[in-house]
């Protein structure tokens, strides 16, 4: 069966799945949103877009994007589920189709499920992406791709509705190193930013004052100022990024140093203020809110 240039299928309505699959659409692409779980289904379809509960659309996508939560879900979404009956990608895709991975799994998982794909003649991109929802809804998302040069060229016009592409080697795998780099500074940024304004609020200061104060200045980090004014706006601010991604980060970032045998200091300061945020109950809050571990 002949693919269509055009066709999308995006697995994973997520909480930024959903935006970008959007994006797409109303950049003019066909695009199937598929999600097995109803409540984002339901969602996707009161925003216009196309859904179904299993990617049987990807028998005649000429893509088919990834974008689910860990190498466990990408493998189920490539495998397809025993338990179910649902189809894999593999068994349902076209060697004329590209596989783009846009979650954030790690290098390991990615190079493994193209390693797989290649068994079936079909190319992968790696491919994922920082900037969050926020990223997403202004179209500035950026995306770290690795892959065959030809295989990008072919499908950038695709991935360019999102934003920019970064292209980081022909290597699969190299773009989820981007990102483990890219989330050990997130990381770290926010819950500096964090200590900053808890520290200005112990030594009596008003925060707005340092926080304008900072951001003009040689301490100032893009995450101080894009974080800085929800962590004051409280525990009510709107989620641009969970919590509940950081804590699944750093473990992943901490998990590909050890595979390169490299000791990182900074990460597990960071990662510690994130778990615990979510011994708070704030996995489900903007990432911002690690702010609330320094509360007296």
């Amino acid at each position: 069966m002949s693919v269509n240039a055009d066709h999308v299928t995006f697995l994973g309505l997520g909480a930024i799945g959903l935006p970008m699959a959007l994006r797409m659409y109303r950049s003019g692409f066909h695009v199937t949103g598929v999600d097995p779980f109803p409540e984002p289904r339901h969602r996707a379809s009161a925003e216009g877009l196309p859904t179904a509960e299993s990617p049987l659309s990807a028998k005649t996508a000429a893509t088919v994007i990834v974008m689910v939560a860990d190498s466990a879900q990408l493998e189920q979404a490539l495998e397809g589920d025993t338990r179910t009956g649902s189809p894999g990608l593999l068994d349902l895709m076209s060697p004329d189709a590209v596989l783009v991975i846009m979650s954030t799994v790690g290098p390991d998982a990615v190079r493994s499920a193209s390693a797989r794909a290649s068994e079936f003649g079909i190319d992968v991109l790696d491919v994922p992406v920082t900037g969050g929802i926020t990223g997403v809804l202004a179209g500035t998302l950026r995306m770290l791709a690795s892959g065959p040069r030809h295989v990008l060229k072919s499908r950038k016009d695709v991935l360019e509705s999102l934003g920019t592409v970064i292209e980081c080697g022909d290597r699969i795998g190299d773009g989820q190193s981007f990102k483990a780099v890219n989330q050990l500074l997130c990381s770290v940024h926010i819950v500096a930013a964090a200590e900053a304004l808890s520290l200005a609020e112990r030594l009596g200061l008003d925060q707005e004052n340092v926080l304008d104060a900072m951001s003009a200045g040689a301490a100032n980090s893009w995450m101080l100022s894009d974080r800085g004014p929800r962590m004051l706006e409280g525990i009510d601010a709107q989620v641009s990024s969970a919590v509940s991604i950081f804590v699944k980060d750093t473990a992943l970032v901490a998990d590909v140093a050890d595979g390169s045998d490299f000791d990182l200091v900074m990460l597990p300061a960071a990662a510690q203020k994130f778990a615990e945020a979510a011994e708070l109950g704030l996995l489900g809050r903007d990432d911002s809110q690690v702010v609330r571990t320094y509360d007296p």
